[in-house]
């Protein structure tokens, strides 16, 4: 009897290894070259240097952007604009951006937190990072204090700067995986 449940200990043990090799290839396929940086999910067309923006409302979601449930935010008017799924806009807010500005692109949201204190020494809430340049995250969050004052351009700083209003939005609406488009 021993005999026939220590192969059956075996047989399970080989089994339970062939599926976790099997599920770390399969993750490997997913995953950055670099681990500390998160990847871009898709790069947008090379040709396109400003999505087109409705001139009678400069509010409005910009074209080009992607559809379904994303944040937009656009590095040459410091704005952001939170999309449901119907692409209808649910909220847009003016931004501070850091001095390390991400690459136009499509990106994820990769980690999130409550309360840190940033890289530039301000408390702040509501983290929600989604990409990395030169190893520096680059991700929303909003000052405790409700300041939103320039970084000093003399420090490499990634922090998106929000109101607290619109962070605890950001923090509603952008959770891990949640689609970040970046366009000029």
């Amino acid at each position: 009897m021993i005999r026939s449940s220590s192969g059956i200990v075996a047989g399970l043990a080989a089994v339970a290894l062939a599926v976790i090799g099997f599920l770390t290839y399969q993750a490997s396929a997913y995953a950055p070259a670099d681990l500390s940086a998160p990847r871009a999910a898709e790069s947008l067309p090379a040709t396109t240097s400003k999505a087109p923006r409705d001139k009678n409302h400069p509010t409005a979601l910009p074209g080009g952007s992607g559809t379904g449930q994303r944040v937009v935010y656009s590095l040459d008017d410091d704005r952001v604009w939170l999309v449901d799924e119907g692409d209808r806009v649910r909220l847009t807010f003016r931004v501070s951006p850091g001095t390390v500005d991400p690459l136009p692109a499509r990106y994820v949201v990769t980690s999130r937190s409550g309360t840190i204190v940033g890289s530039d020494g301000v408390a702040v809430e509501h983290v929600v990072r989604f990409a990395s340049l030169d190893g520096i995250a680059i991700g929303f969050s909003a000052a405790v204090d409700g300041s939103v004052t320039p970084p000093d351009p003399a420090r490499k700083l990634g922090a998106i700067r929000e109101p607290r209003g619109a962070g605890a939005a950001m923090w509603d609406f952008a959770t891990i995986g949640t689609r970040i488009t970046v366009i000029n």
